[in-house]
């Protein structure tokens, strides 16, 4: 007999058929029992939620530590409770003390989901895309979900399609990305979710390092090569090609890749890896904290990915993106009528670049790190992507806790007019009786 074979996909969709009965059940049993335990009392209305939890951030990997640590830092601040869970067991969030901020790893994978969809919580806060489409589904016992946008620059239709189609809100950085989202809400006849532009955190967090750091120094120019990851990436496209056009120049270049491409994309990572070894002109960069890379760097090449809005806004250097690289099929982008926001922008702050572009790689890069336009570009830029700045920890802060009072004041008088209710049926009972 051939042994079972279920391929990923497969299994991935196994799994969230099977989480789905489960929960289903779970609440079903949960209902069940508050129900009984409320006739058993008389319709009397006890302390309800004692067990909810009042604010959770979830985070689906260590990476996004520096959108949350800011937001954690200001309930340490106030003196405020707050819940941080992690799907990491190395966040560097398990690890900082707090007094009144409780960190936890709950998993990895389906055994966080599996936790994630029974959740008992008011305000849930995430930079996590796909609620409620695949595995993570929305819990009974969760209020109100919040998606926070963890990039000035980038686009909410930069997303897999129906990535916050279920959210309840959505934080953002800029006015620019409202339209985006409510043309796509339109669009697929979705009620409008609450948008906030409250600014970005760890951007706002690497401004005020920045004003402390002294600029880096070197000889010759410094070439950061930041590509994202997948098909549509410089990597994946041009691979030796666009090295190779770089190592031409003579400058010194930074190969960072996306995290993801080292697990989506590894034999690709291995091979250049092993082609292009760390020597005195190539160095390869994989360190969690970014900053000091960026900060090293006279000009940044990239594709679509969004470290260049934190490179060219927060370090004022230029940019050089690969034009054509961007297949929008799988993304919202593909349900806009006008192009992404980051996209049009591009051409202000920094030069494009194609293929038949590598030859002469260093007359464009000179041009970039000449250009005044580009300079101005990149002012009009920040003004456009990143409100709030320096504002956006306490601003989110303000805005959960708001959204706690309000959920809580409603629940109190839902509470009390059931009470009210059950009392006059138990009323008219003895008086039928």
């Amino acid at each position: 007999m051939l042994p079972a074979y279920i391929d990923p996909g497969t299994g991935s969709m196994l799994f969230t058929i099977l989480l789905g009965a489960i929960t289903t059940l779970y609440f079903f049993a949960q209902k069940l029992f508050m129900v009984l335990k409320f006739r058993l009392s008389g319709g009397k209305v006890e302390k309800a939620n004692a067990n909810k939890l009042p604010y959770v951030i979830f985070s689906d990997g260590k990476q996004y530590w520096n959108v949350f640590e800011p937001i954690c830092d200001e309930f340490e601040r106030r003196k405020t409770k707050l819940y941080y869970w992690t799907a990491s067991p190395d966040d560097p969030g398990l690890e900082k003390k707090y007094e009144y901020v409780e960190s936890q790893f709950i998993g990895e994978g389906n055994r966080a989901f599996s936790r994630l969809n029974m959740m008992n919580a008011c305000i849930v806060l995430a930079t996590t895309p796909g609620l409620d489409v695949l595995q993570w589904k929305r819990s009974k016992n969760v209020d109100w979900y919040v998606h926070t946008l963890h990039a000035a620059g980038t686009s909410a239709a930069g997303y897999h399609m129906f990535s916050l189609d279920y959210y309840d809100a959505v934080l953002l950085t800029g006015e620019f990305q409202i339209d985006e989202i409510r043309e796509l809400e339109h669009k697929r006849n979705l009620p409008e979710k609450e948008l906030k532009v409250l600014g970005c955190t760890y951007m706002d967090r690497m401004w005020e390092r920045l004003k402390t750091t002294e600029p880096a120094t070197h000889d010759g120019l410094t070439v950061l090569l930041a590509p994202s990851w997948g098909t549509s990436g410089i990597l994946s496209r041009y691979g030796s090609k666009m090295i190779d056009a770089l190592l031409a120049t003579g400058y010194k270049v930074i190969i960072r890749p996306h995290p993801q491409s080292f697990r989506s994309e590894k034999d690709l990572m291995d091979e250049l890896m092993q082609k292009y070894p760390d020597g005195d002109q190539v160095s390869w960069n994989r360190d969690s904290d970014n900053f000091d890379c960026l900060n090293q760097a006279d000009i940044m090449i990239s594709d679509f990915s969004s470290v260049m809005f934190d490179y060219t806004l927060i370090f004022n250097k230029p940019i050089i993106y690969a034009e054509n690289t961007f297949v929008k099929d799988p993304y919202d982008a593909a349900w806009l009528d006008e192009e992404m926001w980051k996209f049009r922008v591009l051409p202000s702050i920094g030069l494009p670049l194609k293929e038949e572009d590598f030859p002469r790689m260093k007359e464009v890069i000179a041009a970039a790190v000449a250009s005044d336009e580009l300079a101005a570009g990149r002012n009009k830029a920040r003004s456009e992507a990143w409100a709030h700045i320096g504002e956006s920890a306490k601003l989110t802060a303000d805005y959960m806790i708001r959204t706690y009072k309000k959920i809580e004041q409603k629940r109190t008088e839902e509470l009390k007019a059931a009470e009210t209710a059950g009392k006059g049926k138990k009323k008219a009972e003895v008086k039928t009786a």
